[in-house]
């Protein structure tokens, strides 16, 4: 037999590296078919801790938020309830509570019209839409000493007219209502006004505010006139709900007894016109605010609401040229005459 060769060198010192690097790694896991599993490397290890890490802070509660914080560094406060809906009775008691809290603010309560018969009334109240009463009181002077009746009236040119009633806005549609309602009353009721809602609204210009003003005025029937400041105080006293002037009146007759429409008008409106006003109320200085739903809406500090008075309250003359003898306030002063062109 011929000897086996020998194996190089290189070749003998690659098997001994072999063998001491399987002997390090430890014996291999066998799978069930008896074959050497693959060793699992060591860095998939670390990987599954740290996925394990970043879950773990999920399991916690979620902290709850503190209340957010204002610019003065304090929780906003809560919410006071709402309250509870005013029963009917509860609305009619405070209703007229108010009703006897503005008697006695305003016990000289009036038209503010100049007036001293029931067509200077009836004229002077159509003149009165769009404008100020002032307005109209310091115009109906001129007017009424050229056409004191309503047969004057009826003949009169209706460009004259125009220029007496120019002042107060609206002049040419008010000329025509004056002449069409004069006419009226001449031809049709012997040139009187009538005493009767029915026959004032048949007259051209005339609805129920002022049919209202007139019989209440100029004849002592009862009636409630609903003008802006009416209209506007009721829903705001929440005794009405309505926009429409017809069914503010329907609400408010069925609150207060009708011996106190007339009175309880002026006085209402009167309130409007002096504290209540429609942009910036005063409320800072009424004397009905702890009975009013509507407090806050305006001016509540007293100093700046005082401010905010007007006419008598405001130390301001009134609306009237000629005002009752009872009235408190300054008599308003005439139109001045038109500057002469130079």
């Amino acid at each position: 037999m011929n000897a086996t060769p020998e194996k190089p060198a290189a070749a003998k010192k690659a098997v001994v590296k072999k063998a001491t690097a399987a002997a390090e790694q430890g014996p291999a896991k066998k799978t069930a078919a008896g074959k050497t599993a693959p060793a699992k490397k060591a860095p998939a290890k670390k990987s599954t801790a740290k996925k394990a890490t970043a879950k773990a802070p999920a399991k916690k509660a979620p902290a709850k938020k503190a209340p957010a914080k204002t610019a003065a560094g304090k929780a906003p406060a809560k919410k006071a309830p709402a309250r509870k809906p005013e029963s009917r009775v509860a609305m009619v008691r405070r209703a007229r509570r108010i009703n006897r809290e503005l008697a006695e603010l305003y016990p000289y309560a009036h038209p503010e019209l100049d007036f001293t018969n029931p067509f200077e009334l009836l004229v002077a109240t159509v003149l009165s839409a769009q404008t100020t009463d002032l307005r109209v009181n310091q115009t109906t002077p001129r007017l009424f000493a050229v056409c004191p009746t309503p047969e004057d009236m009826a003949a009169m040119p209706p460009e004259k007219l125009e220029e007496l009633i120019r002042p107060t806005g609206f002049f040419r549609a008010k000329t025509k209502s004056l002449i069409g309602l004069s006419a009226a009353l001449r031809d049709r009721f012997g040139g009187e006004v009538p005493g009767r809602l029915e026959d004032l609204v048949t007259l051209p210009g005339v609805g129920r505010k002022t049919a209202n003003v007139v019989l209440g005025n100029a004849f002592g029937v009862p009636g409630i006139t609903v003008d802006t400041h009416f209209g506007r105080l009721a829903r705001r006293f929440g005794w009405t709900t309505a926009e429409d002037a017809e069914k503010v009146e329907a609400d408010v007759a069925g609150i207060f007894p009708k011996s106190e429409w007339t009175m309880l008008s002026h006085r209402v409106v009167f309130h409007g016109r002096r504290v209540c006003h429609s942009r910036k109320p005063a409320c800072g200085a009424c004397a009905i605010a702890p009975l009013c739903p509507a407090y806050g809406e305006g001016e509540t500090d007293p100093e700046k609401a005082r401010k905010l008075l007007k006419y008598e309250l405001g130390g301001q003359p009134g609306q009237r040229l000629k005002p009752p003898a009872d009235y408190p306030g300054r008599p308003a002063p005439p139109m001045a005459p038109p500057v002469a062109a130079s």
